[in-house]
């Protein structure tokens, strides 16, 4: 009798699985790798030291809580030495799809000998809308479990591949492999492509997702920040953010904001919006990392879709 690990996207999904009373334990993945650095070597002490300050600094993450929820669990997959069939369980936006690069990265160095299968929710028939696993039913997500994707070793050393490059200090690299479709990671292009837009425009400075917030602002007239927090969650693609990220991010353009009750843009954030400013000088002493790379050493061109280095 084979035994079996399923290794999930987060809390809320772990429950739902749970409920399906599938063979095998659970294990959560909680981590949120698309902010923040990341080191390559995943589990070891200097990628969790690395982790904790970042995480501790931008979002007054406790070390306990931090030990409690993203090191116990992860030392309870360090335990699961005996499963030979490992379950991925992730979803097609950034958020999910960098954590997942994460795990294949260490499951190809901690469990070389289990067999490693991937579910994992997007698109669904008759639908534009792309889907979460909890947006699914039970139905469907069994479907999706009874048709599971079985990785082979090469999917699982280009998953690995990718991981370091996105750990490595330069997204150039990275952002050659997006035409590289010969393995079975249906939405890892595109949520590359959305990573690459997480850099600044040559334009003004702000980012895609920063510029987007500017434009919901602006044209939404939001009642409050909360009003404009919830259509920011609601309709954001590929990226998968949580509120607090979205928090974080309305903070750093505070100085473009003469309210948020109801929500108003200043005269400065109205002309960066226009790109009749560039706001990038106020931004490019913060020290943000995306995976490896500094934010602001780099440049997107939105119109070729390139990254520049400064």
């Amino acid at each position: 009798m084979k035994s079996l690990l399923h290794i999930t996207n987060g809390d809320s999904f772990t429950s739902r699985l749970q409920s399906l009373e599938l063979k095998g334990d659970v294990i959560t993945w909680r981590e949120m790798l698309c902010e923040g650095k990341t080191l390559s070597t995943v589990g070891s002490e200097s990628f969790w030291k690395t982790r904790f300050e970042f995480l501790n600094k931008n979002y007054k993450v406790s070390k306990s809580w931090f030990i409690e929820k993203t090191l116990k669990e992860y030392r309870s997959l360090c335990n699961h030495k005996q499963q030979d069939q490992i379950v991925l369980w992730f979803e097609y936006d950034l958020f999910c799809q960098i954590n997942m690069l994460a795990v294949l990265s260490w499951l190809k160095t901690h469990r070389r000998h289990a067999e490693i299968s991937l579910v994992c929710s997007g698109k669904v028939e008759g639908s534009e809308k792309l889907h979460g696993l909890n947006e699914l039913n039970d139905e469907a997500l069994m479907e999706m479990y009874e048709n599971k994707k079985v990785l082979s070793q090469d999917d699982i050393e280009y998953a690995d591949y990718i991981w370091q490059l996105y750990c490595s200090d330069n997204p150039i690299r990275l952002e050659n492999q997006i035409a590289n479709n010969d393995f079975q990671f249906e939405y890892l292009s595109d949520a590359l492509k959305t990573h690459l837009k997480r850099f600044p425009t040559i334009k003004n400075g702000l980012n895609d997702l920063e510029n987007h917030i500017l434009e919901v602002a602006k044209n939404s007239k939001p009642e409050s920040k909360k009003a404009l927090m919830g259509e920011l969650l609601t309709n954001q693609g590929y990226y998968g953010f949580g509120d607090s990220q979205y928090e974080r991010m309305i903070a750093s353009l505070k100085p473009l904001f003469s309210s948020f009750d109801p929500v108003k843009l200043t005269k400065k954030g109205l002309d960066v919006l226009k790109q009749e400013a560039n706001y990038y000088s106020e931004l490019r002493d913060n020290q943000m990392y995306l995976g490896g790379s500094l934010k602001y050493n780099f440049l997107y061109n939105t119109e070729t879709e390139r990254i520049l280095k400064l």
